[in-house]
């Protein structure tokens, strides 16, 4: 990525690069290079104010000097290792430090770099760690999403509907889960191609995607024609909103013979039953959810009494 490219990316998606030095020049001249070549660059004048500021918000990169009184950077690495292991971290040496570069490196460190530095050196250490990053988010996506819809595949569903449910139990807040799949798939799959049946779930993604909340809700593929959706901190009501939205625009779509149906289900935290009994069970009641709603055609959706 070159400093022209960098500089036309959107703010929010910016990598967020924290500065560490205690000589303001310094600092100052790590800031403006920093700016320069397009990222979001936040300075900070010790590793006390640094660690302050990583608590505050998340930062995609560290870049600190090593001898700074009250936390020095080593001791900041290792701070960073252990609270923030997904941030990486440059550590600047001046020539005087007896500091190797195989010492930052065994202690967590990204990469290293030396004063004086070049700014041509540091901004080809940045969009070396940069492209890294980008490489590893790019693969974690891979293994967590279907690739033809884009949504969560089951193996993250079976994980994120665990964490959610102790997350829902623990704050005390409401949980649903819905599960849904395509009416007479298999009839349009036959007469118009598998080519076709993918258009079908692809719109499906979107369709989710675009109608759940961000960063909120969770959305996922849960096989075939079948897709599940995790509702945390809502009511019967809206999460039912949510779904009716989908259900239909995916009507309006017109893709023949083919409706959704959806069974909606409550989080129930049993005493004496096990974690895995009770997402079991939620999962058990929202299926059994929807095959109601496919029974009825009236109802396109379902809600588990419970």
């Amino acid at each position: 990525m070159t400093t022209s490219e960098a500089g036309q990316q959107p703010p929010e998606t910016r990598p967020k690069i924290l500065l560490v030095d205690d000589e303001p020049n310094i600092l100052g001249l790590l800031v403006t290079f920093t700016t320069a070549f397009g990222h979001d660059a936040t300075g900070a004048a010790n590793g006390l104010e640094a660690v302050e500021l990583l608590k505050k918000q998340p930062f995609d990169i560290v870049i600190t000097d090593v001898l700074m009184p009250g936390m020095d950077g080593m001791e900041l690495l290792g701070y960073i290792k252990k609270h923030h292991p997904h941030t990486d971290v440059i550590v600047v040496t001046g020539q005087a430090n007896d500091i190797s570069y195989t010492d930052v490196i065994k202690a967590g460190a990204s990469d290293f770099i030396s004063k004086p530095f070049d700014h041509n050196e540091l901004e080809a250490k940045l969009n070396r760690l940069i492209r890294e990053r980008h490489t590893i988010q790019e693969l974690e996506r891979l293994s967590s999403h279907d690739s033809l819809t884009d949504l969560y595949n089951r193996r993250s569903f079976d994980l994120k509907l665990w964490e959610e449910a102790h997350r829902a139990h623990r704050q005390e807040y409401p949980l649903y889960l819905a599960m849904g799949d395509v009416d007479r798939f298999k009839d349009f799959n036959d007469r118009y191609g598998h080519q076709a049946g993918d258009n079908v779930l692809r719109a499906i993604g979107r369709l989710i995607i675009g109608s759940t909340r961000q960063n909120v809700d969770i959305n996922c593929r849960y096989g075939g024609d079948e897709f599940a959706i995790i509702i945390p901190q809502t009511t019967m009501e809206q999460a039912v909103q949510i779904l009716q939205r989908i259900v239909e625009s995916y009507h309006d779509l017109a893709f023949g013979v083919t409706a959704l149906s959806v069974g909606l289900a409550r989080f129930i935290r049993h005493q004496g039953k096990s974690w895995a009994e009770d997402t079991n069970d939620l999962i058990i009641r929202a299926d059994r959810a929807l095959y109601k709603a496919k029974a009825d055609p009236n109802n396109r959706i379902f809600q588990d009494p419970e």
